[in-house]
C-alpha cells in the first residue's frame, strides 16, 4: 500500500466526485484502514486534560470596507471566523513578550 501524507488546507476543501462519496458512504467500519492511527494507551489518558472551548460574543465592529471584502474572498461562510483567528494569532503573539 503507499502512504500519501497529506496537509488539509480548510479554505480549499478537496471535492469528491458523486463515486467517491458513494464508496465512502457504503464502506463499513471493518473496511476502513486504522493503521496508521497510534493508541491512545495509560499514558495518553494519564496526562489528558478537559479544556472548555473559548466562547465566541457577538459584538458589532466596524472594518473597512477592503478589509472585509479581503476576508471574504474565499466565500461569505466562514469568513468571521478567518477573522476570528487572525485576532486571536494576533492576542497570543501579543502575550508572549
Amino acid at each position: 500500500m503507499k502512504i500519501v501524507e497529506y496537509i488539509a488546507d480548510p479554505d480549499h476543501k478537496p471535492q469528491l466526485s458523486q463515486k467517491e462519496e458513494s464508496y465512502l458512504a457504503n464502506l463499513s467500519d471493518q473496511e476502513i484502514d486504522y493503521s496508521d492511527i497510534k493508541e491512545l494507551d495509560e499514558a495518553f489518558w494519564a496526562n489528558a486534560e478537559i479544556v472548555s472551548p473559548d466562547l465566541t460574543q457577538p459584538v458589532t465592529l466596524r472594518v473597512k470596507q477592503s478589509v472585509l471584502q479581503f476576508f471574504q474572498r474565499n466565500g461569505k461562510k466562514g469568513y468571521q471566523s478567518r477573522m476570528n483567528a487572525v485576532l486571536e494569532s494576533y492576542v497570543k503573539a501579543y502575550q508572549k513578550d
